[in-house]
């Protein structure tokens, strides 16, 4: 399968070196596993820093890394729509530029996305998931808003607010979600399940 990882970036300038020693294994071993291309699209959303030309020259030797930059700060939901424009995968990952989720369990995340099954999101809610260095208050707000989504479209899904995720593009390409900022996080997930999607 063709695999597009998306990666949305906000003034990451000092992160890239560790963003790319972290991501290029991951890479190599993507791209030894599986039949078809692997490529990656940072989308740079408006950084004031130098985040699009570190990206540009740490990943400058790999022809299926790609670098879109937004003139202006638009929101995380803009700049995954713009990675999934500027992809050409079927298969899509998303994910922090931060490492927030390793990406060395994105091999994991795409295992788990069989034949009867169209998204993949990751959990730290999940009974073998786990939390390590988040802040008190926002643990709380992401437990508080994960219990709610949970409550209100799935019980099934621990989490609704994680980034980390693999859809199939038929998905993204379907459901309607217009959240510019973060909403656009869980958006995606309840109009999926809302369409039937699983």
């Amino acid at each position: 399968m063709d695999i597009s990882i998306v990666i949305p970036c906000f003034n990451e300038e000092e992160n890239v070196p560790q963003l790319a020693r972290r991501l290029k294994p991951v890479l190599s071993e993507l791209r030894g596993e599986f039949r078809g291309w692997v490529e990656v699209v940072f989308v740079d959303d408006g950084s004031h820093d130098a985040t699009a030309r570190r990206l540009q020259a740490a990943f400058a030797s790999d022809p299926d890394v790609q670098v879109v930059r937004h003139p202006r700060n638009l929101g995380l939901g803009v700049a995954l729509r713009s990675g999934l424009q500027a992809s050409r995968g079927q298969v899509i990952v998303t994910t922090d530029s931060d490492g927030t989720y390793d990406f060395a369990t994105i091999p994991l995340l795409l295992a788990a996305l069989g034949p009867q099954v169209d998204v993949v999101t990751a959990s730290p809610y999940h009974p073998q998931g786990g939390v390590q260095g988040v802040p008190a208050y926002r643990l709380a707000l992401s437990r508080g808003c994960s219990l709610l989504y949970r409550l209100l479209v799935d019980r099934r899904i621990y989490t609704y607010t994680a980034l980390f995720r693999a859809y199939r593009r038929g998905v993204l390409e379907d459901v309607n979600w217009k959240a510019t900022g973060y909403l656009a996080v869980a958006e995606v997930l309840v109009e999926a399940r809302l369409k039937g999607y699983r």
